[in-house]
Parts: C-alpha cells; structure tokens; sequence
C-alpha cells in the first residue's frame, strides 16, 4: 500500500468513527430534539455568531430567544401536535428560527419550494393540509395567487410588509415572551414524530412531501457534524435553498451543533461566489456539482485561491470536473456523498476518490444494509429469478440501488418515514427481494460497485433508455458530451420516434462561438458507441434549471425533435452523408414518416 493511500485510508476511518461518536447519544437522549437542543446550545456559545446573512445576522442567544417566541405564538395559536404550518420564504437567519420554534411544541413544518407558482404551488400546499401559512413578503403576490385553489379555513401570515390582508407574523411574534420555555407551557414531542415535511422533486410527477422525524434531524446533523469535523472556527457557506435536506438541515445543522456558524445566501453567484467566501472568512462550502462546474466554467477571479476554505461538501460532482475544481481553487479535502430526503441509508466518500459517491467500511456494513440488484429497463422493475426473489448484480454491473427496511422500529437510522402520501410510499417498497416478506425501500438510482466496494452513481431510473437492444446511459453519454472543449453545458435524454423501438438519444448543449459539428461529431465517434451517439443534437443559448440546479429534462424531452416547437438549432445525426445536418420541417416530416435511415 502507498503512503498516500495508507494516509487517505486512515483519515477515513477516523472520519467514520467521528461520526459514529457524534450519533452514539441520539438513540439514547430521546427527550433531546434539534429544537430542544438550540437552548443548550445557547448556554454554550452565546454571544458567538450562529446565522449570518447581509439583512440580519444571529447570535447563538438571539437564534434561541426568536425560536421561543415562534414556539409560543404557535402555542397561542393553538396548534397541536402533528398539525402542520406551511412556509414559503427565501433562505434568510429567521426561516430556521421559524421552523425550530414551531417543531419545538409539536407542529409539523412544512417547507415550500419558492420557485414554485400556480398549480404545483397550490399542490405542494394542499397535500400538507396546513393550518396556517407563513409567506414571506417577497412572495405574498405569488401565494395570493392560488389561494382559490386552497383549502378553506387556513390562516395566512406575511413577514415583512404585505398588502393582501395577510397577518404581520413579525409584529405578532413581539408580543410572546423570547425566555426558555418551560416544562408546564407545552408537551414535547417524541424524537420519532415528524418535524418537518420535505419536498421531493422526483423525476416524474407533482411533488411528494417526505416525512422527516426529530430523530433524523439529529442524526444529519451530528453525523455530517462528525464526517465534516467542525468546529467553533468553522463557517459553512450555503447558498442551496433551505426548502431542501441539504441546504436546510445538513448544512446549517451540522455547523451549529459544535458552536460553528453558517452564511446564508438566497442563491448561487458565480460572479459574487469567491469574494463572499473570502470577506465572510468561510472554511467550509456545501456544493451542488452543478456549481463546481459552474466555477470551474468562469473566468479566473483574482482572489480564487485566496480562500480559508478548509473542505468542500456536497453530491453529484463529475469526475471531469472534480479534479479540475480542486486543482484550480486549490481544495484541500472534497467529501462526496449520496443520500436521498426520505432513503434509509447514505454513501460517503471519505478517501477523495474522483467520481465516486461512496463506500461502506465493512465494521459499519451492518448499519446500512444495501443492495444492487438486477433492473429491466423495459418493465422498470427489478429482475426476478424463477422463484420471485430479486438478483444480486455483480462487480461492476449496473443495477437499482436499495436499502433495506428494518424488521422493527429498533433501528430508527434505516427507517423508511415515507410521504404524507401512503400510495406514494407504499410504491418505494420492495418486498420479497431476498427473503419472504423481507422489504427493501427503493431509490430508483442505477448504481454499480467496483472490486474495491467503491459505488458509483450511474443514472435515474426513466433516464437510462435503450436504443437498438442496448442500453443508454444519459449521464455517461452527457459526460462525453461535456468532454467537447466547445460545450459549456449539456444535457442528455431520450426521444420517442414513430416506428421505432425504445428512445434515441438527444443532446441540447450550450456552446462556445468556435463550437464546430465537424469535430463534434468526431469526437463522438470516438468515445461512443454508434448507438449511444447522439441522434439529434438542439443547440441552446442556456440550459434551464431546477432551483436545485438539475436540468429541466422533461420539459425539453417534451418538446422533442420538432423544429416548429423552438427557436433553436436543431441537428440530426445523419449516417449516410456521416455529419450533423440542420433539422427543417421536410426532414422531420421524412423522419417522421419513416423515411429516413436511423
């Protein structure tokens, strides 16, 4: 074994017992929720700078005292245990002070996605089934909106200024007392009852709630607490939504709990990203990958290697750009990890390893029970052999990634919470994958494992298509498309075309002005398969993203190949003439009618 892999394993496996000494009291504390936990916090840190954002920054003392007065304007309210307050507003030091307070007495959070509006927002809303609103002045126009599509006998509040009748929460809340709360004013809720309830965007259909108990909010945020080693000096730079898993727990409660602090910002910069990391003095980032490519992509910055950065946290950072963004901006630690909202188990890659998403050391293999099993892309389910029980896959083949779903309640870490929907969460159970009535929870990511136990993120499931009897994977096929030194930014699905079996693939791609489809196409050709080639290729002027940066695929698979649908160039891979020819409507009528040699 080298020295650097002899050190790198090392490093990991005290990052791993870290954070199992983080979480070894949780279980045993069930009387200690993260709200509850906030006051002590307090009496710890007090006057050191917990939540710092540009409009207002909070104190460990001041963030405890505003979470008290929530706590008793919903005690006022009369809101009981398990019942819900829905809130919609951008990332900023009083949303977590809102939400600690109202899920310190019992009430249930739900976290509304701002970028939200019409239908989907009056969806996410309804399926929460809330007594109360709380909205954000700069978003009051947008809930107003749809409030003819809510239900009836909700109460709404605005913070900050409103002018649709709305409730100043702000000004409600000086009338309640901001001291510790005490053991006769309320009954604290059990660290198994839900806390928050937490959207998943999903690759299909309106969003699910995912239910999110006290019990998992203190094991993200002590166990990432643990992975990430932080400390009173630290500071977290977040500038992922706080609507989010990540944004608005791992990051934020992750720093809090050993005394660091964290700066908020409503949205990613590129622009103001290193000056804020540099003047705010941050040692730590929570990444998107879509970010680091984001940098990376951008002109140099003159102060981009004068940061304190000390590690960079966060998923879905490509191979590509993983070592170029840690070379570049001179990175000392990246820790990649997978986990899903509402999933029942997570990977972490404590060595550093570009590209993968993590493994399991094996003295902790018990504690996240997870499996690879065979998939049929054309049934969307797992592979099952003669006798009903899914198939193990092998080293370095593909499969669905499950976790499984503890016998009893014993072991809360790997329960599966579910959605405020039951169908929903009925339809993320396996059962019988192994054993009679054994149930396994779905993540619905394809994965595969290497010889070394390293897991490799693959593709969604519905991404994955087959063309001509094989298998195309979107996310391999984007990465060679990136791979083009012209292509800024890519993005790869699946089209239907009449006659044909499957999808074929297409790719809309943002490019540099000396962007030539001569090249392009060879560069194709030499890295792909004919059948995973692109076979139509819409060049665009920026890809659209969600508010947690993926790309928008359904809207663009949606429109397809028609070239009546859009204003941009769209190109079919022609075979015959062996070049990218730009796509009319006669050509579409032709590919259409069957005409045309795919």
């Amino acid at each position: 074994m080298s020295l650097k892999l002899f050190e790198n394993s090392n490093a990991a496996l005290q990052t791993w017992l870290r954070a199992l000494e983080m979480t070894g009291h949780i279980s045993k504390n069930p009387s200690i929720t993260f709200p509850a936990l906030i006051e002590s916090l307090a009496d710890r840190f007090g006057t050191a700078p917990a939540l710092l954002a540009d409009r207002e920054c909070m104190t460990y003392r001041a963030l405890a005292a505003r979470c008290n007065r929530y706590a008793r304007w919903a005690l006022k309210q009369g809101l009981a245990t398990g019942e819900v307050v829905c809130l919609l507003m951008p990332n900023c030091p009083e949303y977590m002070a809102i939400w600690l307070g109202i899920t310190r007495i019992g009430g249930i959070v739900s976290l509304i996605n701002t970028n939200l509006v019409g239908s989907q927002l009056a969806h996410s809303i309804n399926i929460a089934k809330p007594k109360h609103i709380i909205v954000g002045s700069e978003l009051a126009d947008t809930l107003a909106a749809v409030i003819p599509q809510l239900a009836s006998g909700v109460r709404y509040w605005v913070h900050g200024r409103g002018n649709h009748g709305f409730r100043r929460i702000d000004h409600e809340i000086r009338c309640s007392a901001d001291d510790r709360l005490h053991s006769a004013e309320y009954q604290p809720p059990s660290i198994t009852n839900p806390a928050l309830y937490i959207y998943t965007s999903g690759t299909t259909g309106l969003p699910k709630a995912a239910k999110v108990s006290h019990f998992r909010l203190m094991q993200w945020s002590h166990w990432f607490a643990g992975m990430l080693d932080t400390r009173p000096t630290d500071r977290m730079y977040n500038c992922l939504p706080m609507y989010h898993s990540i944004g608005g727990v791992v990051a934020t409660g992750a720093t809090l709990v050993n005394g660091g602090s964290v700066v908020l910002r409503e949205r990613f910069s590129t622009s103001r990203f290193w000056d804020d990391v540099i003047d705010w003095n941050c040692t730590l980032f929570q990444f998107i990958g879509e970010l680091c490519r984001y940098l990376v992509n951008s002109r140099p910055h003159p102060r981009e290697t004068n940061h304190q950065l000390r590690l960079c946290c966060g998923n879905g950072l490509r191979p590509d750009i993983w070592q170029v963004f840690q070379h570049r901006f001179r990175i000392p630690q990246i820790l990649e990890f997978y986990a899903a909202t509402e999933g029942t188990f997570s990977l972490y890659n404590c060595e550093g390893k570009p590209g993968a998403i993590g493994r399991i050391p094996f003295f902790i293999a018990h504690r996240f029970p997870v499996a690879l099993v065979k998939f049929d892309l054309d049934t969307g389910d797992p592979v099952r052999n003669k006798e009903g029980f899914c198939l193990r896959c092998c080293v370095n083949e593909v499969g669905e990634a499950i976790g499984k779903i503890p016998d009893s309640g014993s072991r809360l870490g790997s329960r599966f919470e579910g959605y405020t929907d039951e169908e929903a969460s009925d339809n993320k159970v396996l059962r019988s994958v192994f054993a009679d009535g054994d149930a396994w929870f779905r993540t619905g990511d394809l994965m595969r494992k290497d010889e070394n136990g390293y897991f490799y993120f693959v593709d969604r499931v519905g991404d994955t298509f087959r063309w001509k009897g094989e298998n195309v994977s979107t996310t391999e096929v984007s990465d060679t498309v990136s791979g083009y030194r012209c292509v800024i930014e890519a993005v790869v699905y699946g089209v239907t075309i009449p006659g044909t079996e499957g999808r074929a693939g297409m790719a809309a791609v943002v490019v540099s002005q000396d962007f030539d489809l001569i090249a392009f196409r060879r560069h194709l050709a030499e890295r792909l398969p004919e059948y995973a080639r692109p076979l139509f290729l819409r060049v665009r002027d920026a890809i659209e993203v969600t508010a947690t940066f993926k790309p928008k695929k359904q809207e663009l698979a949606r429109d397809g190949y028609d070239p009546a649908v859009t204003a941009d160039a769209i190109y079919f891979n022609d075979r015959l003439r062996e070049a990218f020819v730009r796509l009319d409507a006669a050509l579409y009528e032709r590919i259409q009618t069957g005409n045309v040699d795919l």
